[in-house]
């Protein structure tokens, strides 16, 4: 029974046809289908038949972030663990989303919604599983590999973390701690899959996103993907950097409805051994932008 990944999110979006065309031209993801209100899509280099939903709304912000589980079985298992925890949970049956099957759906202590499902429709990829050549031909925009995390704000960071840790055996790469070490303010939370995180949690409003990450290689690609922001006018929040936190390379903008999003290189490599790392809260500026060395007026907003 094991949490593999974040698999997709949906996400709310207030101009369904212009959030397509970023998505598809800025970012580079590939349109899959429709149905009513929302619009499904899948970065080059996932063979899942999409990562991420969007959804018309009259604001931005998410809907749900889900996990994938690795057996069919493991959603019986994790629903009883979730009950005992004391989660709000439901059933979704297969088919109310586009390529979907059963899944269990509940509310975390910070008051977001996630799921884990195992069935999705599993379509493949461009360059294929026999002899592929390292990419495709015509990708566009920042053409992301995939889906890699979302940073979620909260008020009860201990609780949610431990809700993950205990009940959906998952993993804390890294914290952030009051500087006497007594409260967490943010974790850094992994399956068992080698990343450094799959969701973040840092303390702030209740029910918020901060932002949705896409894995891009190097930090040739985070420059490159700056250039192809700055070409499309597209709004940042932080001009490439890096973190101090997961190590990883960064930079950070808005879709069109102000949702935050993040291409996210490199970083290190997780085992479920790996020993969590602690940052105290005076040296958070230092542990999300580790050059800058303080959090941008931006980003500290949204994390009041």
């Amino acid at each position: 029974m094991a949490i593999m990944r974040v698999g997709k999110a949906e996400i709310r979006v207030m101009d369904l046809e212009e959030s397509v065309k970023y998505y598809t031209n800025v970012i580079g993801l590939e349109e899959m289908r429709r149905s009513e209100g929302r619009v499904y899509l899948k970065a080059w280099d996932e063979f899942d038949h999409h990562s991420l939903i969007l959804q018309e709304a009259d604001s931005h912000g998410l809907d749900h972030i889900a996990f994938k589980v690795e057996n069919e079985e493991d959603l019986a298992k994790y629903e009883k663990k979730i009950e005992q925890f004391g989660c709000t949970l439901k059933r979704v049956s297969k088919g109310t989303r586009i390529a979907e099957g059963e899944a269990i759906r509940f509310e975390l202590p910070t008051g977001h919604q996630v799921e884990l499902y195992h069935k999705i429709e599993r379509v493949g990829t461009k360059t294929g599983d026999w002899n592929p050549h390292p990419w495709p031909d015509g990708l566009r925009g920042i053409a992301p590999h995939r889906l890699d995390h979302l940073a979620l704000t909260g008020d009860d960071i201990d609780t949610v973390t431990r809700f993950f840790t205990e009940v959906l055996d998952m993993f804390v790469s890294e914290k952030i701690t009051t500087v006497d070490g007594e409260q967490m303010v943010g974790s850094f939370i992994y399956a068992r899959n080698g990343k450094p995180h799959d969701v973040a949690f840092i303390k702030g409003p209740d029910k918020k996103m901060h932002h949705v990450a896409f894995y891009v290689d190097n930090w040739y690609d985070v420059l490159k993907a700056a250039d192809i922001l700055s070409k499309n006018n597209v709004q940042f929040d932080v001009t490439p950097t890096r973190h101090g936190i997961t190590r990883g390379q960064t930079t950070y903008f808005f879709d069109p409805s102000g949702n935050r999003n993040e291409a996210f290189a490199s970083g290190y490599i997780t085992y479920p051994d790996f020993p969590t790392i602690t940052w105290t809260e005076d040296k958070i500026g230092q542990g999300i932008f580790y050059h800058r060395r303080e959090l941008t007026e931006s980003f500290a907003k949204a994390l009041t």
